[in-house]
């Protein structure tokens, strides 16, 4: 056992280590949040992307809620001299615990999703010990991808589509202090746009339903959600109409596809989920999001929904608990709370009014802080921090 004291060191909103503790009081605080119902049936469920950001709200509700059981399939890194694991990890363990508390199981295979060995070994292991699947969930942002047939690399970036973007801006110093800045963000160039959509889009969802279909594991009504996002007018140069909208667009597009298939053969659905603002590692990376969810905050405090209440509503929905809604475009609606004409217009208000005098008083920076710190197991209420803790922890059993 190699115990030390672990602080929250890093640059910005990216931190070198997690929190071990603190990673799984947060994913036991999200599990709290859940009422549980008696499920006398434990439907089987693969979820990509299931150690962060709105995948785990999906594994963390599909389990307390449903009991699921099945397969997560995630990407960390596990303990080393010189770092801690990712949060990722630490969550992943937290979560395997929490469902063998409650009865159900789930594996976690921690394996590059894009890659066509990690599709072997996860239907191999949903054909071992769970059976046909019930449910897909797709929840992916990654930086790059291989594609399993031409070999080639394709890399994810965040861009504005035809001309640069100018935007406001939020940062932290060293000392955490918040800074508004303005930055310039160059338009996407040559392959960019290509890029993304390799790495972001539909077409390794749909490898995953391929792979599925050929090994005879859909269920019949088997079901798969792909998550997206809109967003606001106020962000939407640099997201909706720029390099990751061109991915989202891409995803639903090949929700139609699978759709149609899956009705005309072996039965099923596909569906895209759109989902409302939430402080992910991924968001913080997007130039101007920051301070959009800052102020979403600011806007709306407390009535700002959670991922764990928007995936109780996507669950139920899928589960059959609630009917089922769609919009004219055959979407799940899950973000109509942070588009709400009131809320946006008080929201584009503050942005034109930010500065960085004021952006304090009109945006609520502590809690986005402290939500970025709890992404890895920091800022966690009841955690310790000044007592040492082991990083070196196994990952979940998988077999």
């Amino acid at each position: 056992m190699t115990t030390r004291i672990i602080s929250p060191t890093g640059r910005g909103f990216l931190l070198l280590d997690s929190h071990p503790t603190g990673c799984a009081e947060n994913v036991a605080e999200m599990w709290s949040q859940v009422r549980p119902l008696d499920a006398h049936h434990h439907p089987v469920a693969l979820i990509i992307g299931s150690s962060a950001g709105y995948g785990l709200a999906a594994t963390i509700v599909g389990l307390a809620r449903y009991g699921i059981c099945g397969v997560g399939v995630c990407y960390e890194k596990s303990w080393s001299a010189r770092r801690t694991a990712t949060a990722g990890w630490y969550r992943t363990i937290a979560t395997s615990r929490m469902a063998a508390k409650v009865g159900t199981h789930m594996e976690f295979v921690n394996a590059d999703c894009f890659a066509d060995p990690t599709k072997t070994e996860v239907l191999d292991l949903l054909a071992q010990r769970f059976g046909p699947v019930d449910y897909l969930i797709y929840s992916v942002a990654a930086p790059r991808r291989a594609d399993p047939v031409s070999g080639d690399t394709y890399r994810s970036v965040i861009k504005p589509i035809g001309q640069a973007y100018r935007t406001k801006t939020l940062i932290f110093d060293d000392d955490g202090a918040p800074l508004l800045r303005e930055i310039e963000v160059p338009a996407a160039e040559d392959d960019d746009v290509t890029g993304t959509v390799k790495v972001m889009g539909g077409e390794d969802w749909a490898r995953w339903v391929d792979a599925l279909e050929e090994r005879g594991l859909i269920r019949p009504g088997f079901q798969t959600v792909a998550l997206s996002y809109i967003g606001s007018d106020v962000t939407s140069a640099i997201y909706r109409r720029g390099t990751i909208g061109a991915a989202k667009e891409h995803l639903e597009k090949t929700a139609t596809t699978l759709n149609a298939r899956l009705a005309s053969g072996p039965g099923g659905r596909a569906l895209i989920s759109v989902n409302g603002a939430a402080v992910t590692q991924s968001a913080t990376a997007i130039p101007g999001i920051a301070l959009y969810i800052g102020l979403l905050r600011g806007v709306m405090g407390e009535a700002m929904d959670s991922p764990i209440g928007q995936f109780t509503e996507l669950w139920d929905q899928l589960v059959g608990t609630k009917r089922l809604e769609l919009d004219d475009h055959g979407q799940i609606r899950l973000d109509q709370w942070e588009l709400a004409r009131d809320v946006q217009r008080e929201l584009a208000a503050r942005w034109q009014a930010a500065t960085p005098e004021n952006i304090t008083t009109i945006a609520d920076i502590d809690w986005f802080r402290d939500e970025v710190r709890r992404l890895y197991g920091f800022a966690v209420p009841g955690v310790d921090y000044d007592q040492p803790v082991d990083p070196d922890l196994a990952w979940p059993f998988v077999g």
